[in-house]
């Protein structure tokens, strides 16, 4: 059968599968044993500005993000998306994106659709078995969020569906309750959004005899990255680290990285936002630098971490600490002048690479570092298997249990598997591949596939004309030397450029025979 309609043939009989999974699955007659999950979702969010990490920046701040951390395991690298509505798409079906069929961006941007028959979301499945589900905050995946079919609750700030109000991550956002009427919530979100997950969590609309699903999604800190008042002027005498290509010259990395470059060196030698000659950022005595930003960006997550703890404060409170399983991650890193980029979307650890902490204590193992690499797919597998509900559809992650609790020692020999389609797709995807290759970038950053097996990563680009890229992450962590070239690394580059292929096929990839020919680094 052909794998378009083997997947269709699947989500047709999905009623019937959901009835299935409602009389086998071991939660559906035991509840009592299936944990809450609490899903805390920052934007844009590097790992670089959470201080557990030992890579965080100077001044960095996050104590309550710490002691999650304390409670839990920490994942070394985590890959959720390559940026927004890719990394939710995944998130809700377990699928990356080139497995996710009929979402699509269409209108105005950020609009976006898709057919809730072809892309059923899981929430769906665990509402169908006992568990309540709701969601709270930013929504970037099409215009349908859901309330009703996926969500028993939600309070939504639903960019999609209203583009007029897409810039409005902090303040003056337009809400919906429960699929009510729209209406203007003046304060400050990141405070909004943990005022009423406390509120949820300890049992406001839910039944308290139902475990619950909920995910927390906060605006912070995308742009215009906006501190709360408090915050303000917080981190003016941090000292900043610059990265150490964040003007160039970048040897062996791919060309389109000229047209991504977004710092130049101003007269004075201050490192600023914009380039050289050109139009991005502010230019001349009103440029900002680069310490400015860094300073912004770590004030504007003082706030996001005061929520973290108030959150987990109301699940102390209310007694449902070791009951709840408990994950912090966040849509996709960002880069902060690594490679010259101030963006997401490249395949490098700076802009991809989220922070991933999960805790559960009295269940699993306390301040631990798991070193495997993992990716958003994995996630929706781990709850499956937490909850006892099996996904009536084929699922590209694995559950990390065994990791989970064996953070260190653990049998693990899956390679992670991450990409970048842009906003494409599906079976779109395999079509522009297909049938326009050249047009296989979004905002100049060309499709890629990639792979970390824990040690090496390697990087394939959909877009044809473009060199392959290798990097030891444990002696170049910074990505800065690409190995592809290197007679000595050889063997690294053909075994990791094998096990993209095989990812790639495991996952039933359209493109996965149409990956065009690299060229050698020039």
């Amino acid at each position: 059968m052909h794998v378009m309609n083997r997947h269709l043939l699947i989500l047709t009989l999905l009623p019937a599968l959901l009835e299935f999974a409602a009389t086998s699955s071991p939660g559906a007659t035991n509840s009592s044993a299936r944990p809450n999950i609490l899903f805390i979702f920052s934007d844009d969010q590097s790992y670089k500005t959470v201080s557990c990490h030992p890579e965080a920046l100077p001044g960095a701040k996050t104590p309550n993000i710490d002691a999650l951390a304390k409670a839990g395991v920490r994942f070394s690298h985590a890959y959720m998306g390559a940026w927004c509505m890719p990394s939710r798409a995944t998130l809700l079906t377990g699928r990356h994106p080139h497995g996710i069929e009929s979402m699509r961006m269409t209108g105005k941007y950020p609009a976006s659709e898709y057919d809730a028959n072809l892309c059923p979301f899981w929430p769906a499945v665990f509402r169908s078995q006992g568990y309540q589900t709701a969601h709270i905050g930013k929504w970037h995946t099409g215009t349908d969020a859901g309330f009703g079919r996926d969500w028993d609750h939600q309070i939504v700030w639903n960019r999609p569906k209203h583009p007029e109000n897409a810039g409005s991550y902090y303040y003056d956002q337009l809400l919906s309750v429960d699929g009510g009427q729209e209406r203007v919530e003046a304060g400050y979100s990141t405070d909004k959004y943990t005022d009423w997950a406390c509120d949820y969590i300890r049992g406001e609309h839910r039944e308290a005899a139902k475990p619950w699903y909920l995910w927390l999604c906060y605006g912070a800190v995308h742009g215009p990255t906006t501190p709360a008042r408090r915050h303000l002027g917080a981190h003016q005498n941090d000292k900043v680290r610059v990265p150490a290509d964040i003007v160039g010259p970048r040897p062996g990395k791919p060309d389109y990285l000229k047209a991504t470059q977004s710092w130049t060196r101003a007269a004075d030698g201050q490192i600023v936002a914009g380039r050289e000659g050109g139009k991005a950022g502010r230019q001349g005595k009103n440029a900002r630098t680069y310490e400015e930003y860094i300073h912004q960006v770590l004030e504007c997550v003082r706030a996001l971490d005061e929520g973290v703890g108030r959150v987990m404060t109301a699940l102390k409170e209310s007694g449902q600490m070791e009951s709840t399983l408990v994950v912090f991650t966040a849509d996709q890193g960002f880069a902060m002048g690594e490679h010259g980029l101030r963006t997401k979307l490249a395949p490098y650890d700076a802009s991809y690479r989220s922070p991933l902490i999960i805790s559960r204590p009295g269940t699993y193992p306390e301040d631990k570092v798991c070193g495997h690499p993992v990716n958003g797919t994995d996630l929706v597998a781990t709850f499956s298997a937490a909850a006892g509900i099996p996904i009536p559809w084929e699922i590209h992650g694995r559950d990390l249990t065994p990791l989970l609790r064996d953070p260190e020692g653990a049998s693990w020999d899956h390679p992670c598997f991450f990409e970048g389609t842009g906003d494409h797709y599906g079976s779109d995807v395999t079509r522009v591949v297909r049938e326009a290759p050249d047009k296989a970038e979004h905002h100049h950053v060309p499709w890629y596939a990639a792979i970390n097996d824990g040690r090496f990563k390697y990087v394939r680009y959909l877009k044809p004309g473009l060199p392959e890229e290798l990097y030891d992450l444990h002696k170049d962590p910074e990505e800065l030397a690409n190995l592809a070239a290197d007679a000595a690394h050889q063997a690294e580059l053909l075994r990791l450029r094998e096990a993209t292929l095989g990812e790639l096929r495991r996952t039933k990839a359209g493109y996965a025979e149409l990956l065009p020919e690299t060229v050698p680094l020039r």
